[in-house]
């Protein structure tokens, strides 16, 4: 069963609570978490920007002259016989979405660093040359005794005729977002009252170092107690891991990616935020190059459904494997 460490709970409520600000992050299964206030943040090796809050340094710019970049995914026979062993368990009754994640290896001249000054994305993190995150997901924010949630569930490639169209109206993507929909607004309830979907699937438009992708969204929120802060790390518990990473029903679809994905996620899709001391603002840690030795190890994955084709998931896999930002040269493998 997921939880967050004791010791990560109680020093999330207690900052909460006095209202000191703080910096946290949290991994897929919540077995390591970091939190930090602002005065042990300074001492550490680690910048964010989420939404315009965080700790850049003075000059964040560089400028690159050349870049390249090139990706070794696992081969579509590898990801065929994962996704035949999810289908078994779909059939069986035992998850009716998972989401299907693999690391892929990439090679590039840049730095974790440089990627991280030159990305473009709603909430960046560099963490002690270790790991890099530019993610366009938001887990919850909080601000003013309201709780919101922003699922993503729905990508395609932007230049594909009408496809803004073929997204909105495909009948898996479509079965796919109303599910995740429906297991985070569940999600909310569990710790909020009047919880209600505010907007269902609108469309935001990504810019990566290969090609632009359309992905579907949903806003969700609902009202907390007044007394939230005081038990603000009790909360995140009770809502992690995010449901549009794992699945549902949640504690056996985790279960069935554990035995399945064969690798270990780590911070990937967990859950990265800050408290300014009043509002808080988190992310799910998707878009994720980890170093490992002198390797770099790019994850990602995919939602699945019973109506999931193999081919085209492997290619979403693959396209969500990107620099965000815009490069001269780009080389694929």
């Amino acid at each position: 069963m997921y939880t967050l460490p004791d010791k990560t709970r109680q020093k999330i409520n207690k900052l909460a609570q006095n209202q000191v600000p703080f910096w946290f992050m949290t991994d897929f299964l919540g077995q390591q978490a970091w939190v930090l206030d602002q005065n042990e943040l300074a001492k550490e090796n680690i910048y964010f920007d989420y939404q315009g809050q965080g700790n850049l340094p003075t000059n964040p710019h560089t400028e690159i002259a050349k870049v390249l970049f090139e990706k070794f995914p696992i081969s579509y026979e590898a990801y065929q016989q994962k996704f035949e062993q999810i289908q078994q368990h779909i059939r069986r009754g035992d998850t009716y979405l998972l989401n299907l994640s693999a690391p892929t290896q990439i090679q590039t001249n840049l730095s974790l660093w440089q990627i991280f000054l030159q990305s473009k994305a709603k909430y960046r993190l560099f963490f002690k040359d270790q790991l890099l995150c530019f993610s366009p997901e938001t887990f919850i924010q909080i601000k003013n005794g309201k709780i919101f949630t922003y699922p993503m569930k729905g990508t395609i490639e932007a230049k594909i005729p009408q496809a803004q169209n073929q997204v909105l109206t495909d009948p898996k993507e479509k079965a796919e977002h109303y599910t995740i929909v429906d297991l985070l607004r569940n999600d909310l309830n569990a710790v909020a009252k009047k919880v209600q979907v505010k907007r269902f699937r609108y469309l935001e438009r990504l810019i990566t170092s290969d090609k632009d992708l359309w992905q579907v969204s949903s806003e969700i929120c609902g009202d907390l107690p007044p007394d939230y802060r005081t038990h603000l790390g009790d909360l995140l518990a009770r809502l992690l891991p995010a449901g549009s990473i794992s699945g549902a029903p949640k504690p056996k679809t985790i279960e069935i990616i554990t035995q399945t994905e064969g690798y270990e996620r780590g911070f990937y899709t967990g859950v990265m935020g800050y408290f300014d001391g009043q509002s808080l603002d988190t992310a799910v840690m998707i878009r994720f190059i980890e170093r490992q030795g002198n390797a770099l190890c790019f994850k990602s994955g995919g939602g699945l459904t019973f109506m999931s084709e193999p081919k085209k998931e492997y290619e979403e896999l693959i396209n969500k494997v990107y620099l965000p930002f815009p490069i001269a040269v780009f080389s694929n493998h």
